[in-house]
């Protein structure tokens, strides 16, 4: 049983448009009100209280002057249009996910270029034809409708499947039969679930109706349902719920041969306990197997009365380890040890291999070992990359898998006997353009207090080192999420108009394991931005740029760390592009699922943590008098993984504060929501605005 996560070239001739030395901005005035909060003893003011309000006529009333502002200024951009076009071709290459099979039935996703979602195709057989099997583009003409994550049933006779529209984190779950059949069946409120089917129904996990806002009203009390086939909602059972701690997210799933019934609970992303139901003995209940949530603990797969689970328990770097839940006295025994260098970030039963996908300085490894921890063989990868997807099954000794890198579009290859150890390439990505050369280095400097980080550089091939070109940096740093090579048309598109993006993998990250993640948590939260202002501070020092020639970005989690180090060394950057951002620190967790964060933040109910908190948090921090780099903060009005109050506080207070003609902009998509599922036409017009902004703002010739 998967964790859940909760938290993500043509060749050029050169032609130029001149610009203006300045677009002129006049921004809307924002109202203040008088609104203050105590936290122990200090006054905090919030005059922007009332744009947490999402509802209300008036927030509505300040978006649409807002955006017509952002819009104003974009549109002015002489080579707006051109950048769109020239994204839009570069856009449309046909792409295809992983195979995965069923029973003789094989599924994958595919794009014909420009398609707003992907379209699940089934084939009979590998070489079978493909035909539709769902396609989100019908659901809704704008494309806004996405389908998340499926589940077959262990007869492989029915798909369940989540929707989600405008991009909000709350899903529905359908089921169609294997003929494509819908059934009547429909599930709502749900959130942050798996779907683990036994016999003819599954286990989901949902929340009770919003009583307020849905999209930024706080979710509590996660509870753990069986829906059987052909029933409503309303007559699922109940499996479990904790009405002690309302802030914790509760899953389910159940081992394909039926054998254990898994409950799993967390606070957010810091760790899980884990309990096992044995489903072979009458009338068994839950058997706590770890009760702490301070360690993370992943069951894998079953070996006959045996748990494989991946766990970082005294072992920082991840190990798998096997116990017999059913067993008198429970005893853990390691599988797969630890690595002394590498962070094993999954393993996949396919045949009866284990196939393990490790981290080295933040790029892909893999290796295949017997299912008694005994390696086999190190898989071959093409290049400094990242591994996207491993597809196979227990007992099915066919294997899939994709690679990709920061040049490299994303290859699908297949190994149709995974004991031959032997893969061949299934599908290569072919674009309609030709890639250019480019150069992917991995440097390490030093942090502020001695720590050696890593970081990845890429550029077109002959790039000189003067101190003037054009660079955006993008950093993450939270919730052990690891930044790693991998291929983006957008980015592509910055590169070849002379560009270098530069990716370090700073603390906070889970590229070297849970120490690395928590030496950048909490009240060590400081050296994520430290990290982040000496790898700007290094592209400058070894002349790969200058501060009027570096953008900075970084979204959710990074948009915090982007508002952060903007307040912290404003003069570093020339352009700064927060999306969709966390910025109140001292309020996150009212709103929606923000108490998950706690692990990582701490809280502003903790005294201590309430004055680390305040020090950084981007929106208390901000000084009337100072020239902030050019800013074009992105959000959306469904976002509900963080809420886009953030973002309006954050954008008035900016614009109140700014002391020279660098633009403050916010940019409010609607019908889109943290990232996850935006339509191929709202990606594309985004993409167009940020590097339109980027490239005036850099004093960049647009190359056609």
């Amino acid at each position: 049983m998967k964790k859940l996560s909760l938290f993500l070239i043509p060749m050029l001739a050169v032609g130029c448009s001149q610009q203006p030395k300045s677009i002129p901005v006049s921004y809307p005035e924002t109202q203040k009100i008088e609104h203050s909060d105590l936290y122990f003893g200090t006054e905090i003011a919030d005059p922007y209280r009332w744009l947490e309000d999402d509802r209300s006529d008036e927030t509505a009333a300040w978006v649409k002057l807002q955006n017509e502002v952002t819009f104003g200024y974009l549109e002015k951009i002489p080579f707006r249009n051109e950048i769109k076009s020239k994204l839009t071709e570069m856009w449309n290459y046909p792409r295809q996910g992983v195979p995965f099979k069923a029973g003789e039935k094989y599924f994958m996703w595919k794009n014909d270029g420009l398609q707003n979602q992907s379209v699940l195709y089934i084939m009979d057989g590998l070489d079978g034809k493909p035909r539709e099997f769902i396609n989100p583009n019908t659901i809704s003409q704008q494309g806004t409708t996405a389908v998340g994550s499926l589940s077959i049933s262990n007869d492989n006779k029915y798909v369940a499947y989540t929707t989600s529209v405008g991009g909000s984190d709350w899903k529905e779950i359908h089921i169609k039969d294997i003929d494509g059949n819908d059934l009547p069946d429909m599930i709502q409120w749900v959130k942050f679930s798996g779907i683990s089917w036994d016999d003819n129904g599954f286990y989901y996990s949902c929340y009770d109706e919003p009583k307020g806002s849905v999209l930024s009203s706080k979710n509590e009390s996660n509870r753990i349902y069986y829906h059987k086939l052909d029933t409503k909602q309303k007559d699922d059972k109940l499996i479990y719920e904790d009405l002690k701690n309302p802030l914790r997210y509760n899953t389910a799933g159940i081992t394909k041969d039926g054998r254990y019934l898994i409950l799993s609970v967390s606070e957010g992303t810091g760790g899980n306990s884990l309990a096992v139901r044995d489903m072979i003995k009458f009338g068994s209940k839950f058997r706590t197997i770890v009760e702490k949530l301070d360690k993370d603990y992943d069951v894998i797969e079953n070996f006959d009365d045996e748990l494989y689970v991946l766990t970082n328990d005294n072992a920082p770097r991840y190990r798998l380890m096997k116990i017999n839940p059913s067993a008198t006295k429970l005893e853990w025994e390691v599988v797969i040890p630890e690595s002394e260098t590498d962070v094993l970030q999954s393993v996949t039963v396919i045949g009866d291999k284990l196939v393990a996908n490790y981290l080295h300085n933040a790029y892909s490894v893999l290796n295949i070992f017997d299912r008694n921890g005994n390696l086999e063989t190190e898989i071959k990868l093409p290049e400094l990359g990242t591994i996207g997807g491993i597809s196979g099954e227990k007992g099915d000794n066919e294997m899939f898998y994709a690679f990709s890198s920061f040049s490299r579009p994303t290859e699908i290859y297949r190994m149709e006997d995974i004991n031959q150890f032997d893969p061949k390439l299934y599908l290569a990505t072919e674009l309609n353009f030709k890639l250019s050369k480019y150069v992917t280095e991995q440097v390490w400097y030093t942090s502020k207090d001695g720590t050696r980080v890593p970081m990845f550089i890429v550029y077109k091939e002959g790039l000189k080192k003067n101190g003037k070109n054009p660079t955006l940096l993008y950093g993450y740093g939270g919730f052990n999420s690891s930044i790693t090579p991998g291929f983006s048309i957008s980015n592509l598109f910055f590169l070849e108009q002379g560009g270098i993006y530069a990716a370090p993998n700073i603390r906070g990250g889970g590229e070297f394991g849970e120490a690395w993640h928590k030496a950048g948590t909490k009240l060590q939260k400081q050296n994520v931005f430290d990290d982040f202002i000496v790898a700007a501070e290094y592209l400058i020092e070894q002349k790969y740029t200058s501060p009027k020639k570096l953008a900075i970005r970084g979204g959710s989690n990074g948009g915090l760390l982007v508002g952060t180090c903007v307040n912290q060394r404003p003069e570093l950057y020339k352009v700064a592009l927060p999306a969709v951002v966390v910025m109140d620190m001292l309020r996150f967790h009212k709103f929606t699922v923000g108490w998950g964060w706690v692990g990582d933040y701490g809280s502003s109910d903790n005294e201590e943590q309430f004055h680390y908190l305040l020090g950084y948090s981007p929106l208390h921090n901000i000084q009337q008098g100072v020239c902030y780099p050019a800013t074009l903060i992105t959000t959306a009005d469904h976002d509900d993984r963080v809420v886009p109050a953030h973002s309006f506080k954050y954008a008035a207070t900016m614009q109140e504060a700014q002391d020279c003609e660098n633009p403050i902009l916010i940019r409010i998509e609607t019908m889109a929501g943290h990232g996850t599922g935006k339509p191929m036409s709202k990606s594309i017009e985004e993409a167009t605005d940020m590097w339109s902004f980027v490239l005036y703002n850099l004093g960049m010739k647009y190359k056609k």
